[in-house]
């Protein structure tokens, strides 16, 4: 992908949206082991420039398979930038990324209507929401009215521009990064804007073993750098992977499972005395959509032909822990959202 915005973006994205539709039903029909291997070809291009991070690398691409934003939380240094960066290479499409301060306007996130002299009349010019992939980095640095315009891109799937709204393209999605520390100069994330993005992920710090591949990483960047991935993976092809994944079994009990767990979320009473006193707001039934979506994704990239418990369990606490608000009593006693999950896990009836 390449990082770039032009006043004929709004065309060439929906002669790119229509030529992925009519592509997409002819690759639907290759086999699905063909899919998974480019698949599998991103996730090895992206091994090649981030070391560890499993569940970073995890996540992004289960999202990328459910048509999914994801929000990343990490300290600085821990490669958050450069795993997107690496996803953004391996797809079709363009790539942006903005860094969101306090002082970032709505116009600079959506674009604007220029006057053009010599045709004497206003022309829009899109903003980098327009783009496949956007980094928006430290998002928790713009006012609201900034993450207004990005929820309404999130959620809508369009952008609002005076009276004019614009579609955004097929592929669309949303990586956000947070600093957990840094907290002066912050806004406080809505819960409707939290609530938006699929999963979240902590980047988390590398072993020792990990950290010295870091170092015979970096001592060959600029070779590495150069190197193009094997394969570039198509519009048309994640949307049939897209679709291929929806398809997958997913078992009426486990519909079930789903819903006791984002139930327990919001009255986890009857499950344990300690987990009704530390919990302050539940999931909303978004959080069981998703628990579906994305066990289904990881499910397919995985080769398995049906979804089991241990899908679900594995993406649960991504899905979770930003739907839920724990009590001041549960913050006191060290409990954090893991733990809740955690227990929670341990403590619902798998079917």
């Amino acid at each position: 992908m390449n990082e770039a915005t032009s006043d004929s973006a709004i065309t060439v994205k929906s002669k790119t949206k229509a030529k992925a539709a009519k592509k997409t039903q002819q690759v639907s029909r290759e086999k699905p082991q063909a899919s998974r291997e480019k698949l599998d070809s991103v996730r090895h291009h992206i091994g090649s420039r981030v070391i560890g991070q499993q569940r970073l690398v995890e996540g992004m691409l289960v999202c990328l398979l459910s048509d999914g934003h994801l929000l990343v939380e990490g300290l600085p240094g821990l490669a958050k930038t450069t795993a997107v960066k690496a996803l953004s290479e391996a797809i079709e499409g363009d790539f942006h990324r903005v860094q969101f301060t306090p002082d970032l306007l709505p116009s600079d996130l959506v674009g604007t209507d220029i006057y053009r002299h010599e045709k004497g009349a206003f022309e829009f010019r899109p903003g980098p929401l327009f783009h496949n992939i956007l980094l928006a980095d430290e998002i928790n640095r713009a006012p609201a009215k900034v993450q207004s315009a990005l929820l309404e891109a999130m959620a809508e799937r369009q952008i609002t521009v005076g009276h004019t709204s614009y579609p955004l393209p097929d592929v669309f999605m949303v990586l956000g990064t947070q600093n957990p520390i840094e907290q002066e100069g912050t806004y406080h994330l809505p819960e409707a804007q939290l609530d938006r993005f699929l999963m979240q992920v902590r980047a988390e710090h590398p072993s020792h073993d990990e950290e010295l591949q870091i170092l015979e990483l970096d001592n060959n960047r600029q070779k590495i750098s150069q190197q193009a991935p094997d394969t570039v993976l198509s519009q048309a092809e994640l949307l049939a992977m897209r679709a291929a994944a929806t398809e997958l079994y997913l078992d009426p009990k486990l519909y079930g499972y789903i819903v006791d767990l984002v139930q327990a979320t919001r009255n986890p009473a009857g499950y344990s005395e300690d987990l009704r006193r530390w919990i302050r707001y539940g999931a909303s039934p978004r959080a069981s959509i998703s628990l579906g979506r994305c066990a289904r994704a990881l499910a397919w990239m995985r080769g398995d032909t049906y979804v089991s418990p241990e899908h679900i369990q594995r993406v649960a606490p991504e899905i979770l822990r930003h739907r839920i608000l724990l009590t001041f009593e549960a913050e006191a006693e060290g409990i954090t959202t893991d733990d809740f999950i955690e227990q929670l896990l341990g403590l619902v009836a798998i079917p």
